[in-house]
Parts: C-alpha cells; structure tokens; sequence
C-alpha cells in the first residue's frame, strides 16, 4: 500500500522508534478487536506500542505486547492492559505476512494506533526489516544532512 496523506486521524499511539530501527517495506491498514473499556481508554491516549510486535498464531495475526491501560472508570469487567489483539486483515494480507515473516526473516511492526474518520480504531502495521548499527548512523547522517541543506536554502532567500 502506498503512504496515504493522513487525512482526518485522530493518533493515539505512535511508535517513534520504528524508523529508527528498521527499514519499513510496505504498511498495511487492520482493524482491532477490542472490548468497549480498550475503546475508551484509547480515546484517553495513553497507550504505548513501542515495544509491540505482530506475530501469527492459528492462522490470524494478533498485536502482542501492546499496552492499553486500564480505564479508570470501567467495572469489574475492565480489560487486561498488555493482552493479546486480534488483527483484522484480509486473508491474503494475512498470508503475505506470516509468509514474509516464516520464509524471509522479516518483521512486523506497528506504527500507530488512529481512529479513522468513522470512529474506528485502526492500526498502521509494516512488514520491516532490521536496521544494524552502520545502518541507523547512516540514517542520522543523511537526516542531518538533509537539515543543513534546508537551512542553508531557506537562508539564501
């Protein structure tokens, strides 16, 4: 899928790091099962994904680690904060990334969490692979390069 300008999401969680640490190849819009309490508390925008990741189990892809704090007001019956999250992806979707993960050693990160313009919570995921060390510093160089350049232009003027 290509990068779509982000047009009416309302972010919620952000995972910073992600193109830091890896080289993203392609994202992928999925939806989230989730109880009523992870809604409201996700509209409260505390939760954290920087340490998640998307594995497959059973045929379905499912956000692991993924922290959505426990809603303040909710009963009894509030939801585990770091519990397992069902992806809602099509199947061939679904095939293309357990494939990517099983046969090429790649991964799968999240990189926000939205609610789109209807409401529903969705989460930007990415078949990645890992940046080294040499890698990243590049990476900085070419960002701090790319910094100057604009000063130096936006000086000329």
């Amino acid at each position: 899928m290509a990068n779509k300008p982000e047009l009416d999401r309302t972010v919620v969680a952000q995972n910073r790091k992600a193109r830091h640490n890896y080289f993203i190849e392609e994202t992928f819009e999925a939806g989230l099962a989730l109880t009523g309490t992870e809604v409201k508390s996700l509209r409260g925008g505390r939760s954290t994904i920087a340490e998640s990741y998307v594995t497959e189990e059973g045929g379905e892809a499912w956000l692991v680690n993924a922290n959505i704090p426990i809603y303040a007001s909710g009963n009894r019956n509030n939801h585990e904060p770091r519990r397992a999250r069902k992806l809602l992806l099509h199947r061939g979707q679904i095939n293309k990334l357990i494939g990517a993960i099983q046969r090429e050693g790649r991964t799968v990160v999240p990189l926000q969490v939205y609610f789109n313009p209807r409401g529903r919570a969705k989460i930007e995921i990415a078949l990645a692979t890992g940046k080294q060390a040499h890698d990243k510093r590049q990476s900085i160089k070419d960002r701090d390069w790319q910094r100057q350049r604009a000063r130096m232009m936006s000086s000329r003027r």
